[in-house]
């Protein structure tokens, strides 16, 4: 099979891989029928990561079983899946709770942006569909793997809910599946900040109520002007730059909640979030805690993160997808294998 392999900053090559195979009795084999280039990834592409030798990367998918190992119960081959980012068996003390993406028994994958991946613990990472989708339907049902669960995990980890205020740090898909996640979740005031038209227009379309342009200390005074003077009462980090961060903590109210999901890259003042009484919660999503519902709302056609794709192209034109997002001519990149 291909797939794409990083061998340093910059430069991301679609080559031959190894076929997967079933390793545990726990695995199963997934014929990717769409996958994508993440945020996260361009840590690596930018050299802000380290990439130390070249590795197989990607880590979101949607697509069909082929194989099973012997222990798995709730797939089969020919249906059609999605899985989380972060494996997880749904069933040891932690995923009980709800914290998926913490599993006593979490895995990883080899590279997702190939043809067919491995997939560990299958009973507790895909869920599938009700049948095979309609094709209009698979960039929404593939933003579950990742980013609309991100967006999701972002706004529940702030409290977002009917009474409250929000504010939307990072105009990348996490920041708008955030704004997409906050109006379902029933805030009635949902702030975007971006300055960017693509992305602005995207984000009313989800149902951000306004947008501020400005940062740093004049973006974070624009949100208060919006909030009655005070902050928003929940602010969902979505970027992970020190910048992001800190226009978060500007941004919030005394007594409020910043919902962290950016993969961290500077650091936050602890001690003056400790004086402001500001609450934060975040980190990696629970995606399989999270799929049943929002799969339901998918397949309904109540939600359509899939929007967040932008620009659609062969997997052998990975390199381009990169370097799309990089410079930001694409918000997000689907790839079809």
């Amino acid at each position: 099979m291909f797939g794409a392999v990083i061998h340093a900053p910059g430069d991301v090559r679609y080559e031959k891989r190894a076929d997967p195979t079933i390793i545990k009795p726990t695995d199963a084999v997934v014929r990717t029928v769409a996958t994508c280039v993440c945020g996260s990834d361009l840590w690596r592409y930018r050299g802000i990561a380290p990439v130390k030798q070249p590795a197989p990367i990607g880590h979101e998918f949607c697509g069909v079983v082929e194989q099973v190992g012997d222990a798995v119960t709730t797939v089969r081959p020919g249906d059609f899946v999605v899985g989380g980012f972060n494996p997880s068996d749904n069933t040891c003390g932690l995923c009980r709770k709800g914290a998926t993406a913490n599993c006593l028994h979490g895995d990883h994958y080899d590279g997702a942006q190939a043809e067919r991946i491995r997939v560990p613990q299958a009973d507790g990472t895909l869920l599938a569909t009700p049948g095979l989708p309609a094709d209009d339907l698979v960039p929404g049902i593939l933003a579950l793997s990742d980013v609309m669960c991100t967006g999701w995990h972002a706004a529940l980890s702030a409290g977002v809910g009917p009474d409250t205020s929000v504010a939307v740090v990072g105009d990348g898909a996490v920041g708008l599946s955030a704004v997409l996640a906050a109006v379902q979740l029933g805030a009635p005031v949902v702030i975007a900040m971006s300055r960017h038209d693509d992305r602005t227009a995207l984000a009313r379309e989800f149902g951000a109520t306004h947008v501020v342009a400005e940062r740093d200390e004049a973006g974070s005074a624009a949100v208060r002007q919006l909030t009655d003077g005070i902050g928003a009462d929940c602010v969902l980090e979505c970027v992970g730059t020190e910048g992001a961060r800190m226009q978060a903590v500007g941004s919030v109210r005394d007594g409020g909640n910043i919902g962290l999901v950016g993969v961290p890259h500077g650091d936050l003042p602890v001690n003056e979030l400790f004086w402001r009484n500001v609450g934060i919660k975040g980190g990696t999503a629970n995606v399989r805690a999270y799929l049943p519902h929002l799969l339901e709302l998918v397949l309904a056609r109540r939600i359509d993160p899939g929007r967040v794709f932008d620009l659609e192209l062969p997997l052998a034109q990975v390199a381009e997808a990169y370097a799309a997002m990089d410079e930001r001519r694409a918000i997000k990149v689907l790839l079809r294998p």
